[in-house]
């Protein structure tokens, strides 16, 4: 099956609009093939305020109406306690809402950015969008990241390029309590990394120390520039230590 295929199928309905590259083609590729498609997007603590900006501007590209749900994940006990299946708590808090909000406007098939290249054998998240019955049309055309990029890249999308940006929760380690404060300061932290010119690394609390992973384009930049890493952080951290090894694309 082909894309336009499935919206010619399916030329109504909600689509989950994270902001990212998988879920930001579907948008365009609704906007072109599909009639009356909606884009929903979860505002929470757990996504940094560049994701709605970005959510914001490929609505605008896509021709699709966006609508923003606000949720409150850190209410919800299994998802603030932080245990290795938070993401399948997240997930259902997070496309719930998205269900409720569309059924009221009409729409009854909801779908999401899961691609060909996402393991979803292991992923507690995955889990929660297939008791939903969320369809993941990337996934089920074979669509791969590597083939959702160069269609982004043809389709003029700017988030083509994008390195994939995992939630705030992921870097605080299983098991430890998620807290906002804890959150904010992560994310004032990467925004003081993009400002210094850095696209594509985490930082990770580990305990006080903030841990700063980058790829391997970036690693040695960074530490040749720890000055203004630490400048820029120890206002936020205590401690501020840079990983040796280089973050996987995947991490």
């Amino acid at each position: 099956m082909t894309l336009e295929a499935f919206f010619a199928q399916n030329p109504s309905g909600a689509l989950a609009l994270s902001g990212g590259v998988d879920s930001s083609y579907l948008a365009w590729a609704a906007g072109k093939y599909g009639q009356s498609w909606r884009a929903y997007y979860v505002k929470a603590a757990f996504q940094p305020a560049f994701e709605l900006r970005d959510a914001e501007r490929v609505a605008a590209l896509a021709g699709v109406a966006l609508t923003v749900i606000e949720a409150d994940v850190l209410a919800v006990p299994e998802i603030a306690a932080n245990p290795e299946n938070r993401c399948y708590f997240c997930k259902r808090l997070i496309f719930s809402a998205i269900l409720e909000r569309a059924a009221a406007d009409g729409c009854t098939l909801v779908i999401d950015g899961t691609n060909a290249s996402d393991e979803v054998s292991d992923r507690p998240g995955m889990r929660a969008l297939q008791e939903l019955s969320v369809r993941s049309p990337l996934r089920e055309c074979e669509l791969t990241k590597s083939d959702v990029r160069e269609r982004s890249k043809a389709a003029g999308l700017f988030t083509w390029s994008k390195p994939s940006y995992a939630c705030l929760a992921t870097r605080i380690p299983a098991g430890t309590a998620i807290a906002p404060e804890a959150l904010a300061k992560i994310e004032r932290g990467e925004d003081a990394l993009f400002a210094l010119g850095f696209t594509d690394f985490r930082i990770r609390l580990r305990g006080e120390t903030a841990l700063l992973q980058f790829n391997e384009a970036q690693l040695d930049g960074a530490l040749t520039r720890r000055a203004e890493l630490l400048e820029r952080l120890s206002p936020l951290f205590p401690a501020v230590a840079v990983d040796l090894k280089p973050r996987r694309a995947s991490d």
